[in-house]
């Protein structure tokens, strides 16, 4: 038994590790860190210049430890998309503060090397809208052919002429007696022959015709419509519409009427009587508007109003202008 005045253990007191309540100021510090970088290139990148955006994207590539793929403008892997995919450099465009273009940095050799990569796309452009318009007016020709072949069938060869204009193949028919009645727009059994002779080739095409009706340039009064455009309009939907029931497709007509504003010839040339009056049915070309421009130049003497050459007379083709010899002077009372 141990006396009262023996000795006793003291106990060991054990205290909690103090807590550091000032580490969200690291995580903090790094946030303003990042935001203040962020800051630093939202705003070079608002005033560019190329050089020091270079050295920018340096400095940053560096700083962070690795090389960037989109700071050197190599390709990297996409997802979905494996090693197709490309880092696409943007031209940072015109700088405000000097007022020169995103280019004015090159040398005097890459800034040739640029205009000679130019020209030659230009050239092979040319080169190709020439191409599509010789192969055109080869193909529209062919088909003024076909017509010309069903005409001479039926003898009706000199009714109508052919022009190859950047809209396409022309065809032509002169609206005498034989195919409309003076002032009226009915077809007469000469028209009607005359367009049951050329529909069965137009319908095979596919491309889109259009039908125009024209008036020569006598101001005498319409007897049955109150002028030029009405009668010459209505000339241009008989036609479709008779065109359509031999075959055509509707969908790809159009029919328009242009008075007397679109002269055949000069009006001061007596033919233009009988000439500017008439209906040109137009197949159109499938080329676009720059290759199209080219078309006249492309088909030579195709380019001017001619009589049809059937496809006998082709393969004997002799380079000869072969002009309008009609000198028929009618007078002025002839109908419209």
């Amino acid at each position: 038994m141990s006396s009262g005045g023996g000795k006793r253990k003291q106990k060991h007191e054990e205290h909690e590790e103090h807590v550091n309540h000032e580490r969200w100021l690291v995580s903090y510090a790094d946030m303003l860190t990042l935001l203040f970088v962020l800051f630093v290139v939202l705003y070079s990148m608002s005033d560019v210049n190329m050089k020091k955006f270079a050295q920018l994207a340096s400095g940053l590539s560096s700083g962070f430890g690795a090389q960037s793929v989109a700071f050197q403008g190599q390709t990297g892997p996409m997802d979905g998309s494996g090693n197709s995919a490309e880092i696409v450099q943007i031209d940072p465009g015109a700088n405000p503060g000097d007022g020169k273009a995103g280019s004015s940095n090159l040398t005097a050799q890459q800034k040739e090397a640029v205009k000679a990569a130019m020209a030659a796309e230009s050239r092979a452009r040319a080169s190709k809208n020439a191409q599509a318009a010789a192969k055109e007016a080869e193909d529209l020709k062919k088909i003024e052919n076909k017509i010309s072949d069903a005409l001479a069938k039926q003898k009706l060869l000199g009714s109508v002429k052919f022009t190859i204009d950047r809209r396409g193949l022309v065809v032509t028919v002169l609206t005498n007696e034989v195919v409309f009645a003076g002032n009226r727009a009915d077809l007469q059994p000469g028209g009607r022959k005359i367009l049951d002779a050329i529909a069965p080739t137009l319908a095979k095409l596919p491309n889109r015709i259009e039908v125009n009706g024209n008036t020569n340039q006598l101001k005498v009064k319409t007897t049955f419509y109150p002028s030029g455009w009405e009668l010459s309009a209505a000339r241009a939907s008989t036609t479709v519409r008779y065109l359509v029931a031999r075959g055509l497709a509707k969908d790809r007509m159009s029919a328009v009427g242009f008075s007397d504003t679109k002269p055949l010839i000069n009006p001061s040339d007596p033919r233009s009587i009988t000439m500017n009056r008439r209906v040109d049915v137009v197949v159109l070309t499938t080329l676009t508007a720059e290759q199209a421009a080219l078309l006249p130049a492309a088909s030579g003497a195709d380019s001017k109003l001619h009589t049809g050459e059937t496809s006998e007379q082709a393969g004997k083709r002799a380079q000869s202008g072969t002009g309008n010899t009609d000198t028929t002077g009618e007078s002025n009372n002839q109908p419209r």
